[in-house]
């Protein structure tokens, strides 16, 4: 696996090359379906990225897929450039960077939303509602849950950490406790 600063530069790479050419949502979905072709099918994954084959070898399989897909000629050219440069290992770390990337362009706040138990559709609705207004951008959110928690919600959205959780009061009142307020 490659450090998340190199999977960073070829996702800003393919979304520059998009934006210059107008195609980068088109090249983002190339993208993401190869990416979930390479989950899908492990076996395909573990040749292209692995070192053990020859290169010529992984391009052949690499090539074999890249003829049957619809993919644009661009992405082609990038996965070509990632076996060649020994990083097609990394394409979930790129494609998820890159979805970030465009996120920012379209004007949309990702939001990751903890919470002890399960959200009811409509409080999730109520939460996303205040983030946009919060923001003033559209608010992709990811609900994830944690027992440590007690009660309550954790909103992040980029550096910033709403903490309205049960934990986070209980600290606050024994902080306060200790200073004798």
């Amino acid at each position: 696996m490659i450090g998340a600063k190199i999977a960073r530069r070829y996702a800003k790479a393919l979304l520059g090359i998009g934006q210059e050419e107008g195609q980068y949502e088109e090249y983002g979905k190339n993208l993401k379906e190869f990416a979930d072709f390479c989950l899908a099918n492990e076996e395909f994954y573990r040749i292209i990225a692995s070192k053990i084959f020859s290169l010529e070898d992984r391009r052949k399989v690499l090539e074999a897929v890249l003829g049957k897909s619809g993919f644009m000629d661009t992405v082609k050219n990038f996965l070509r450039l990632l076996l060649d440069k020994g990083r097609i290992g990394a394409i979930q770390e790129i494609t998820e960077y890159y979805a970030i990337l465009t996120d920012e362009i379209s004007g949309i706040a990702r939001a990751d939303i903890i919470t002890a138990r399960p959200l009811k559709t409509e409080t999730l609705a109520k939460i996303e509602e205040v983030l946009t207004n919060l923001t003033a951008k559209k608010v992709k959110s990811s609900v994830k849950e944690d027992d440590s928690l007690i009660g309550g919600v954790v909103v992040k959205i980029g550096d910033l950490v709403l903490d309205g959780s049960v934990k986070a009061q209980i600290e606050g009142l024994k902080e306060t406790m200790r200073r004798g307020e």
